[in-house]
């Protein structure tokens, strides 16, 4: 598109519009050079160094109390707490209304000054092993619908601890964003015989514009559709719906591309804050979601949501899709 035009685009999964207008302002990282040093809090000041002398409720530890790598436990501030009975909506006038339990737990790694894209492949793979893992124990309980997986890195991002940590909280509801998500894959489905995502997949690797990096098993562009400057999906090469059953080697490939595009986001723009969150079919009505296909998005943070994005639900993105790719493809 040129670079000065605006352009209309709709997602065909969610049916959202965007409006990518790359002549409206300068590049997001285009800043001057100059950056807030970032943060860090002093070790001796950390709650992550020592979870559990933190007093956090222990789930899984990969090494042992004096020596490991990673730990998931109990977050102290819970947005959901557990309880033994399922929370079933009630009507309340207008409204329905429910209890909010469920699980939320933060998967912390040893190193306080090492986010994601610094630490070892191993260790890389080992997020999203834990990732597996606890999503596999939390779907035991027949109460949990859902379990969303995420990483805030960043003040602007929502992270209150600076040390590298990522959460997981277990719903009794499908969230929102993820029911849009599954009925337009499901529609796409019925009306194509095909996955969304697979096609969308083959059309970005057929015209390579948007192709930020891929290997074996994974790949991660920019979707045609960008809500944000320099969104950045990642997808298994293989159809996948859910995420806790997929295999090692794809794991590894989507650690792999995970950490180098977020590399890429440090040597490029300068190491903004950002979200990433895993999208994957529900623990609830288990074979209902088998043409969707699970994936990763990042959110880079340069700005906050005005008045015209919050009032009509249309982001604006001012940063061309192909060249975020051409941007991140360095």
């Amino acid at each position: 598109m040129n670079s000065t035009n605006s352009q209309l685009r709709q997602d065909p999964v969610s049916g959202d519009w965007v409006i990518i207008a790359p002549g409206r302002s300068k590049r997001p990282h285009d800043n001057g050079g100059k950056k807030s040093k970032r943060f860090i809090l002093p070790v001796k000041s950390c709650p992550f160094e020592n979870p559990i002398k933190s007093g956090h409720k222990l789930f899984l530890i990969y090494g042992t109390q004096e020596d490991w790598s990673l730990q998931v436990v109990e977050n102290k501030f819970p947005v959901l707490t557990h309880a033994k009975i399922c929370s079933m909506p009630i009507r309340r006038g207008l409204f329905n209304i429910a209890r909010s339990n469920g699980y939320h737990e933060i998967l912390i790694t040893r190193d306080h000054k090492r986010g994601f894209p610094d630490l070892s492949p191993q260790k890389a793979f080992e997020v999203l092993e834990a990732f597996r893992d606890r999503y596999l124990a939390l779907s035991n309980d027949q109460c949990v619908s859902y379990v969303s997986m995420i990483h805030n890195w960043g003040s602007l991002a929502g992270a209150s601890v600076q040390h590298p940590h990522y959460q997981l909280v277990a719903l009794p509801i499908i969230p929102p964003d993820v029911q849009h998500s599954l009925a337009g894959s499901f529609n796409y489905f019925k009306k194509n015989k095909k996955c969304v995502h697979c096609a969308m997949i083959a059309w970005e690797r057929a015209r390579k514009k948007r192709i930020i990096i891929e290997n074996d098993g994974a790949v991660a562009f920019a979707p045609f559709v960008s809500r944000a400057a320099y969104e950045v999906r990642i997808f298994p090469k293989k159809h996948l719906p859910y995420f806790e059953n997929t295999a090692d080697a794809e794991m590894r490939s989507m650690a792999e591309v995970l950490q180098k595009v977020l590399y890429r986001f440090k040597a490029s723009l300068d190491d903004p804050d950002y979200n990433f969150f895993i999208h994957t079919s529900p623990i609830a009505d288990k074979n209902k979601y088998t043409n969707y296909h699970w994936h990763i998005e990042i959110i880079p943070r340069f700005s906050t949501r005005a008045s015209f994005e919050l009032g009509t639900g249309i982001n604006i993105n001012d940063v061309d899709p192909d060249v975020a790719a051409k941007n991140l493809s360095h």
